[in-house]
């Protein structure tokens, strides 16, 4: 992990690899997630195993072929990129072997993993799933963004979740700021009302120049701090409350991976700027920014 020494939740992209981003747990200093970014031409192969861990990939751009001792699954309509079309996502349980391989030329594929307890089936997940779900479009105004379900809560996973947020040009994204960084639960009906998880923010722009700024803060400001996101950069939400918001003339995506206590997205508002709910006039009309028609490999 090339962590940016003057915003220790920053994590910079490495370009002169294929592998480009890399975050282990223990790098990441915390309990759960791990967290892989790579591109692979025409002739590699990504093998490993997931031994004790349950597997979330998610096809960033091209197409993939996945050989596993859980069964084989192809993508043939994969997207170009991440802001051309919706993904195709391969959930693997523990002790599952693999055999990731590019179909057609380049492929762009991002993975979270982390220990899980339970053994669920192997998954496949296309664009007609990811619509299936439902598009969902949060906030309203200049806070609009577009969420692609991929791993929601309630999923047949042990811990992970998975979505990919898009946020438009100049608009605020999740916000009104939360966190989710301690278990609590309802003392009268035992309803969770916070999970404690870590999360990971990977980001894409759709223009090279690109960027975003995401502050990560908590009450007591013990954590307190910006960074600025470029493309394929991750930023660490160890604890605290995490509002972006996406450069004026740049879209933003990101991909997050969540893993912690409950397969749940159980968060509290930052009691600060909880009166901004209601009262957005509208959604943002640019949104949303694709769709599964568009996906076209």
């Amino acid at each position: 992990m090339n962590r940016d020494k003057k915003c220790p939740i920053l994590a910079k992209s490495s370009l002169d690899s294929e592998i480009y981003q890399a975050i282990s747990s223990e790098e990441a200093g915390w309990n759960h997630l791990n967290f892989i970014a790579r591109t692979m031409n025409s002739g590699q192969k990504w093998a490993g195993d997931t031994g004790e861990n349950e597997y979330m990939f998610v096809l960033l751009g091209g197409n993939f072929l996945a050989e596993t001792s859980a069964g084989t699954w192809k993508s043939s309509n994969g997207r170009k990129d991440v802001f051309s079309g919706l993904p195709h996502g391969l959930y693997l349980p523990p002790h599952t072997k693999f055999q990731i391989s590019p179909v057609g030329g380049l492929a762009d594929i991002a993975c979270g993993w982390c220990i899980a307890e339970q053994s669920f089936p192997a998954h496949f997940i296309t664009p007609a799933d990811v619509d299936a779900m439902g598009i969902e479009f949060r906030g309203g105004d200049n806070a609009s963004r577009q969420i692609n379900r991929i791993l929601p809560p309630g999923s047949p996973v042990n811990k992970l979740v998975c979505v990919e947020v898009y946020t438009p040009s100049g608009n605020w994204s999740s916000f009104p700021a939360h966190k989710h960084d301690t278990r609590k639960t309802d003392p009268d009906t035992g309803a969770l009302l916070e999970a404690c998880l870590e999360e990971i923010y990977f980001y894409k722009i759709d223009k090279p120049q690109g960027f975003a700024i995401q502050k990560v803060y908590t009450d007591d400001r013990s954590l307190d701090e910006i960074a600025e996101a470029h493309n394929n950069d991750v930023v660490l939400i160890p604890k605290g409350y995490h509002p972006v918001v996406a450069g004026h003339g740049y879209n933003v995506y990101y991909l997050n991976f969540l893993a912690g206590s409950d397969q749940s997205l159980a968060s509290s508002d930052d009691p600060d700027h909880k009166w901004i709910y209601g009262t957005w006039k509208g959604m943002d009309p640019r949104i949303p920014i694709v769709t599964s028609k568009m996906n076209d490999l």
